[in-house]
């Protein structure tokens, strides 16, 4: 059997990526009272931070305390994941220092492998020191990975995160509608401000 020509495969990727894009434009964030304005936009983003952060203090008790002694909170309440075979993610969130809003974000990935459909997370980024905020907010687009590590914290069966987490100097959770999830990977995520 001869291989694919190269022509193939490109026609291939191209026609994943725009399923995949496809994907993605199908779903939406807004309610039906947004009327797509910016302040709009900035209403349903704010709501979203502030449910994300209860479901996160439901799910994990033990996040409360972690989350008051962050120097600063960024929160993407619906991350937007879709592919087929070529997948893509996208979200908008905001940041919180002092619990005042700093400034809203989006955050963008792409993946490769094994996918099919689409689904939603949130995620919850923790600036546990003032060093790691500041690099976060001198920078013109913040790569996962590269710019940082962020350490996704896991609970133990006692319900408490774990200790080596909480040593880090970003702290991550990824959430879905059924809690937190595990075996996740946020490299390569790029956060970039709107």
């Amino acid at each position: 059997m001869s291989k694919p020509s190269t022509s193939f495969i490109g026609r291939l990727t191209l026609t994943t990526a725009t399923i995949s894009c496809l994907l993605l434009g199908s779903c939406t964030t807004t309610g039906p009272n947004d009327t797509g304005s910016p302040e709009a936009a900035h209403r349903a983003i704010n709501r979203g931070y502030d449910e994300t952060l209860s479901r996160l203090y439901q799910t994990a008790p033990s996040s409360r305390e972690l989350v008051s002694k962050a120097r600063g909170v960024l929160i993407f309440p619906s991350v937007l994941e879709g592919g087929f075979v070529v997948g893509a993610e996208y979200g908008k969130g905001e940041l919180r220092i002092d619990n005042n809003i700093n400034g809203y974000y989006s955050s963008t990935a792409g993946s490769i492998g094994f996918q099919a459909g689409a689904q939603s997370k949130a995620i919850v980024v923790l600036f546990m020191t003032q060093d790691s905020l500041d690099r976060f907010l001198n920078s013109k687009g913040w790569t996962i990975g590269a710019d940082a590590t962020v350490a996704l914290a896991t609970i133990g069966a006692n319900g408490q995160i774990d200790s080596d987490t909480v040593r880090q100097p970003v702290v991550g959770f990824v959430l879905t509608n059924a809690g937190l999830m595990a075996g996740v990977s946020l490299q390569g995520a790029k956060i970039s401000r709107l």
